[in-house]
C-alpha cells in the first residue's frame, strides 16, 4: 500500500470519483430496473418475453452493468497502485499508458463474461428453470450450483487466482507491458484471474435471484472482502463450507 500513498491526492481522488461515480451509476441502472420489474410483477403485468434480438440485447446489457457494478469496488486497490507505478515510470522518462486502458481491459474481460451469462440465462430459461423473476425455480439447480460455489472456493486454481486478485503490486511486478495496449492486455489479464476467483458466486445470482439487490450487494461485498481482508482467502473456504451445506440441505431437504 506504500505505492498508493505515494500516488498525488489529485490523481487519487480523481480515480476514486471515476471509479466510484461509474459504480453509482450501474447501481442505479439496477435499482430502476429492479423496480420496474417489481411493479410489473406486483399488477400482474409481468410475463416471460420472448427471447428475440432486442430481449437478448437487453439482458446483456443487464448483465454487462451488473458485472461492473459488481467488480470495480473490488479493483479499486489495483487500480490505484498501477497509477501509482505508472506515474513514477513517467517521472523516469518511460511512456505509460493511461490508467483508462487498464481498467478498459478489465472491464472488457467482465463484459465478456456477460455474454455467456445471457446465453446461460436464456438456455435456462428455455429449459423452463428461472421464474419471471430470473429465480432458479428447480431445486435441483439451486442446490448443485451451491454445491458447486461452495466446491470451487476449496480448488487449487480459486487460491491461484485468488492470490493475484490480493496482490496487486505483485501482479503488475510480474505482468506488466508498455504502451496503450499493453496495459490494456494487463487489465484483460488481471479481469481473467478476477474471473477464474468469481465466476461460481457469480452463477449463484441465478439461485437469489438475478436482480434480487439485496443478493447482487450480499455478493459484492463478499467478494471484496475476499480480496482485501488479511484473512480474505481462509473466510472464503468457511463461507464454501456454508454454501456446500446449505446446497445440501435445499437437495435433501425437499
Amino acid at each position: 500500500m506504500q505505492l498508493i500513498r505515494e500516488l498525488p491526492r489529485r490523481d487519487f481522488i480523481a480515480i476514486i470519483l471515476s471509479l466510484g461515480g461509474i459504480t453509482l451509476l450501474s447501481w442505479l441502472y439496477l435499482f430502476f430496473l429492479a423496480s420496474d420489474m417489481s411493479l410489473s410483477h406486483g399488477t400482474g403485468a409481468m410475463q416471460i418475453r420472448p427471447w428475440d434480438a432486442g430481449y437478448f440485447l437487453m439482458m446483456f446489457l443487464m448483465w454487462a452493468i451488473m458485472m461492473v457494478g459488481m467488480m470495480l469496488p473490488s479493483v479499486t486497490p489495483m487500480v490505484l497502485i498501477y497509477a501509482a507505478v505508472a506515474r513514477k515510470s513517467a517521472a523516469q522518462g518511460t511512456p505509460v499508458a493511461p490508467t483508462s486502458a487498464f481498467v478498459s481491459g478489465y472491464v472488457a474481460m467482465w463484459i465478456t463474461f456477460s455474454l455467456f451469462a445471457t446465453l446461460a440465462q436464456w438456455g435456462l430459461d428455455q429449459a423452463a428453470l428461472l421464474s419471471p423473476r430470473m429465480i432458479s425455480n428447480s431445486v435441483g439447480l439451486g442446490a448443485s450450483l451451491l454445491i458447486a460455489a461452495g466446491i470451487y472456493q476449496w480448488l487449487p486454481i480459486k487460491d491461484k487466482c485468488l492470490r493475484q486478485c490480493r496482490s496487486p503490486a505483485h501482479f503488475i511486478a510480474n505482468h506488466w507491458r508498455s504502451g496503450a495496449m499493453g496495459a490494456f492486455r494487463m487489465g484483460v489479464s488481471h479481469g481473467a484471474f478476477c474471473l477464474g476467483c468469481c465466476w461460481a458466486l457469480m452463477c449463484l445470482l441465478f439461485v437469489g435471484g438475478v436482480m434480487n439487490l439485496l443478493w447482487i450487494a450480499l455478493i459484492t461485498i463478499f467478494v471484496l472482502l475476499e480480496k482485501i481482508l488479511p484473512f480474505g482467502d481462509v473466510s472464503g473456504r468457511v463461507m464454501g463450507l456454508a454454501m456446500i451445506t446449505a446446497g445440501g440441505l435445499i437437495a435433501f431437504g425437499n
